[in-house]
């Protein structure tokens, strides 16, 4: 069997796209997302630059732009490093949306770590989002995106089971919950369990289970 002949390049540097990607460095990822959140708090979306970023985590801005091409995709990974810090949600399957949702709700803490911070940062950047497009598809994908898919994973499994009516609109259920998250958000009330329990059992749940002739 012929040996392949390697090849050459005739230049005097290979070109890019045969040599391997330089590997960036993550290690400084958690003092600049800290630096981007207490930014975000301090002095708003709008009047954040990269520069105050870079200051604040002692870093070049030339560092910051090596990994994010713009703010908004800098402060959406420090919300979502800071959210899967918590570790992964598990959905419980407890054979029935009733079980599932008193599951969620015994699960849910009385109050979580540092809720202040998280939902301040989470009401600026829906303020910002509302003129900046680029925040808001990305905070719409990256943030929205998963409470949207595990609400909607819960109701899809109790559709199957023939609790859910055929044809009843379950991103509208999902984001009937995040809207009212956000309010709760807004008049400065702790999201806590029993909070969760009274939107759960008193608004999700019959809105999932109801049938149109009742």
């Amino acid at each position: 069997m012929r040996e392949a002949t390697p090849i050459r390049d005739s230049g005097p540097e290979a070109p890019a796209a045969r040599r391997p990607p330089r590997r960036l460095d993550a290690s400084r990822d958690p003092a600049i997302f800290r630096a981007a959140l207490d930014g975000l708090i301090d002095v708003g979306y709008d009047r954040l630059t990269m520069d105050e970023i870079a200051s604040r985590a002692h870093a070049s801005k030339a560092t910051l732009y090596r990994r994010w091409p713009s703010k908004a995709a800098l402060i959406i990974d420090a919300v979502v490093a800071q959210r899967e810090a918590d570790g992964p949600i598990h959905l419980p399957d407890t054979g029935s949306l009733k079980g599932d949702i008193d599951a969620i709700i015994a699960a849910f803490p009385e109050r979580g770590a540092h809720a202040g911070d998280r939902y301040a940062v989470l009401l600026g950047l829906v303020n910002a989002a509302s003129h900046d497009h680029a925040l808001r598809d990305a905070f719409s994908a990256h943030v929205l995106g998963r409470p949207r898919r595990l609400i909607r994973q819960l109701l899809e499994r109790a559709s199957a089971r023939g609790e859910v009516p055929a044809g009843r609109d379950l991103d509208l259920i999902a984001d009937t919950l995040i809207g009212l998250n956000m309010l709760r958000m807004a008049e400065g009330k702790p999201i806590d369990r029993e909070h969760v329990a009274h939107v759960l059992g008193d608004v999700v749940y019959p809105l999932a289970i109801t049938r149109p002739d009742s």
